[in-house]
């Protein structure tokens, strides 16, 4: 059968092509893949090419597919896996593998977010790691990934028991947690998740230097909303402050904090987090550099007679999945806070090569349709010429100004499909 897929040829060279699947094999699920959101991870993997880690060598002659943050259908089932999966089922893919760098979304020729049909291989259905989902919401699917992201750094983030060779993993329960220029869309779901967990802390103070970063994220995660599940939020603008590290020590009482996240790859941001760490506090540095010689200071004086330290988490395991998509399921946590844009396929590309100069939070492709990528803010002044618009925008409106079910069904009717990629 025929797919399109975005699919990376080189350094800045991504090209949306049709082309034929191999034949379905006896292990192997085929798919229609709904929606994909797109991470800053395949943006690096895009300007990077082959000199990614998880991108082969030669994909100027086996181009591989972006995109790794999907949810979909399964069109069919190999013949050894009936009774296992079901044609029809929803699903979505735990990408990364703990065996091998490989991964779908920067490794795999016939398999990716960025596709409209796309065959899933024996050894990943086989180590567990495509994952079945009963949400509404496609696009509630595709953003369980970057939710198990945060939600992987939160449980790696260990504290220490004095005299004793223990290590506690989590965050402090009722701690002071900080989370530093956090208000892009992976420190939103971590936000999110903070405040509405069972192991939450009792303040969590999260900085950004934006005034309309602030503005936003504290009207989708409200002080009130934190407040009733216990949890003292407070927005701060560090980019105000003559003495950024006294104004966040301020806020924590003297004492520093229990756990920070650190979401820039900016070495004044990490220097900051390590100079609010209290006694046996844990720095996690969750951004991903695309500088291999980044670098930046750490008190090894509080390492020592302080028990500070550090670690660093990228993506999620299988467990963090499932539990990001429970929570979103029985609506624990809203997916929907995090996204700014849709788009159909043939958007995916200049996204993709754009992504850091594209204001907002997650961007979400729907493979089967065309259209450009659009703000959900400028639904209604291109609802003024363009009907589908109009629609989305009085949905939008119903939904707090967020993307919903609603808004998706409404999208996957109405939408021009996209001409290519048919059974």
């Amino acid at each position: 059968m025929e797919t399109t897929a975005l699919r990376i040829h080189g350094k800045n060279d991504l090209r949306l092509d049709t082309f034929e699947l191999p034949r379905l094999g006896d292990d192997e699920l085929l798919v229609k893949i709904v929606t994909d959101s797109l991470c800053m991870s395949s943006y690096k993997a895009a300007i990077r090419g082959s000199e990614h880690k998880r991108v082969p060598d030669d994909i100027a002659e086996s181009p591989t597919v972006l995109g790794h943050e999907f949810c979909g259908e399964i069109v069919e089932v190999g013949s050894s896996l009936k009774g296992k999966f079901t044609q029809g089922q929803r699903f979505v893919v735990q990408t990364g593998m703990k065996e091998t760098y490989d991964a779908i979304g920067y490794s795999f020729r016939n398999m990716g977010g960025d596709m409209t049909y796309g065959i899933i291989p024996g050894f990943v259905i086989e180590r567990g790691y495509v994952l079945p989902y009963e949400g509404e919401a496609f696009f509630h699917g595709s953003l369980a990934e970057p939710l198990s992201c945060v939600i992987g750094a939160a449980h790696a983030n260990y504290h220490t028991i004095h005299g004793e060779y223990t290590h506690i993993m989590e965050i402090v329960k009722g701690g002071k947690t900080a989370a530093l220029a956090a208000l892009g869309p992976m420190g939103l779901a971590l936000l999110d998740y903070l405040i509405h967990r069972e192991h939450s802390p009792k303040l969590l103070v999260a900085t950004d230097i934006d005034d309309e970063r602030l503005r936003r994220a504290s009207q989708i995660l409200t002080v009130e909303d934190a407040k009733a599940n216990g949890v003292e939020l407070v927005y701060h603008n560090t980019g105000k402050d003559e003495d950024p590290v006294a104004a966040l020590n301020a806020l924590a009482g003297g004492t520093g904090y229990d756990d920070v996240f650190v979401f820039a790859p900016v070495a004044q941001v990490v220097e900051q987090g390590d100079a609010i760490l209290g006694y046996d506090g844990c720095m996690n540095f969750f951004a991903g550099p695309s500088d291999e010689s980044f670098n930046a200071g750490f008190n090894f004086y509080n390492v020592h007679y302080n028990a500070t330290h550090l670690t660093g988490t990228s993506g999620g395991n299988t467990d963090d999945m499932v539990e990001a998509l429970d929570m979103a399921t029985r609506g624990r946590t809203n997916p929907a806070i995090l996204v700014t844009h849709i788009g159909g396929l043939d958007s995916a590309r200049d996204a993709t090569l754009n992504l850091p100069s594209i204001p907002g939070g997650k961007k979400v492709i729907y493979n089967h349709i065309s259209l450009p990528l659009t703000a959900i803010a400028d639904f209604k002044g291109k609802g003024k010429s363009d009907p589908l618009f109009a629609e989305l925008a009085e949905i939008c409106d119903r939904n707090g100004g967020m993307w919903s079910a609603e808004a998706e069904r409404y999208l996957l009717a109405n939408a021009t499909p996209l001409s290519a990629g048919r059974l």
